[in-house]
């Protein structure tokens, strides 16, 4: 695993240098497409939309190695002007050497002056997962691999109520979970946990959106919460009746004064993350602690349980006008109920990246992390900053 963070160190490095930006600005020509560029040429009212490529290579116990293909498409709706943020709409498909499948997107669209906003996330995996047991002290040698099929469709539709950015709306959100394949006499099969063997939730959400960002992509400036909560249970088709409640707030801070590449101004930025859950979730609803994301370092789902508390802070450095590093630290835990948790419970996660610029004009990254939990690390590759 050091060689090959060494060899993605070493490759991002050399291409970052000023002796071969001709070649990375032709190797990043050569992987974005312009859907629209004749057309924006001729009227200068047209955003000049893109999609961004990049390669993407993971490697992890239960995937063995997985390859695919990362990208960002980049655009606005007509009518749009520079007071309109661009939409963005990722999209990652990835395909291991053990036949698993990933296919994921996640969007934020802006209609023109951001009157409305449509943000969510769609997904289709056919994986495997560790299970280690519910609960924050589950040990390493509970670990057992089971594979399963998740079909994921969260559209949510807001609309701007004020000013700054805040936005109110509704949306529904459905998740399967089929063809989970447990190990006979296994300790998911022992523990029972309620959808543990598939599960189907179907819910009408509830959201509330404050934006102040200054880019969606790697935001230097601004504030973020996103608040939602749903209501899920059988008369809506699912197979279970309970409440989940989320929150995932942010904050940038542009520190120019301290910056190293004085062209390009260093960031501090924080985030909290929350998941509560009610009433009776299935297995696949509950909290899970660890994500390429947040409390990078943990495996996804290493600890479950009914609600989670986690927090990160993130320092990110220019340190050339393509090249840029970052180092951050988080605390988190997960808990049965609110009132169980404990500070001297928390669990911390430290690491640091590197960052590729390949669109100036966006500012967007290809970034490489390294994070480092308690006895456990893993590092990740991806299009686009963690939050």
């Amino acid at each position: 695993m050091i060689k090959r963070l060494l060899l993605l160190a070493s490759f991002i490095f050399l291409t970052a240098t000023s002796g071969s930006a001709q070649f990375l600005e032709k190797t990043i020509e050569f992987f974005t497409i312009h859907p629209n560029k004749k057309k924006a040429a001729q009227d200068s009212t047209l955003y000049p939309s893109k999609i961004v490529l990049a390669p993407v290579v993971i490697y992890s116990p239960e995937t063995s190695v997985g390859l695919g293909v990362g990208a960002k498409y980049l655009f606005k709706m007509p009518g749009s002007g520079d007071e309109t943020r661009t939409s963005n709409m990722p999209v990652s498909l990835i395909y291991t050497l053990e036949n698993q499948i990933v296919l994921y997107s996640g969007f934020e669209i802006f209609s023109p002056q951001e009157q409305w906003m449509l943000t969510g996330n769609l997904q289709f995996q056919i994986f495997p997962r560790f299970y280690y047991g519910i609960g924050r002290n589950t040990p390493e040698s509970n670990e057992e691999k089971y594979n399963y099929t998740q079909i994921l469709v969260e559209p949510i539709l807001l609309k701007r109520v004020a000013e700054p950015p805040l936005f109110l709306g509704a949306g529904v959100r459905y998740n399967r979970i089929s063809n989970v394949e447990p190990e006979p006499d296994g300790l998911l099969l022992s523990d029972d946990f309620p959808g543990a063997t598939g599960s189907t939730s179907v819910g009408a959400e509830l959201a509330a959106v404050y934006d102040s960002r200054d880019n969606l992509l790697n935001a230097h400036t601004g504030w973020y919460l996103e608040l939602t909560h749903g209501f899920y249970g059988e008369v809506l088709g699912g197979t279970h009746e309970f409440q989940l409640t989320r929150l995932d707030f942010r904050y940038y801070k542009s520190l120019r004064d301290f910056s190293f590449y004085k062209d390009h101004s260093d960031v501090l930025a924080f985030q909290v993350v929350t998941k509560f859950t009610y009433g009776g979730p299935p297995l696949s609803e509950l909290a899970a602690l660890g994500s390429d994301q947040i409390m990078r370092g943990y495996y996804n789902g290493r600890y479950l349980d009914r609600n989670l508390i986690s927090t990160q802070v993130e320092y990110r450095a220019q340190l050339t006008k393509r090249l840029g590093a970052v180092v951050f630290a988080g605390v988190g835990d997960v808990a049965e109920d609110i009132s169980d948790f404990k500070f001297t419970n928390l669990r911390g996660s430290v690491g640091f990246g590197l960052r590729l610029l390949i669109d100036e004009r966006e500012d967007l990254n290809i970034r490489g992390d390294w994070g480092f939990g308690n006895r456990t690390n893993n590092y990740y590759l991806n299009i686009a900053e963690a939050f």
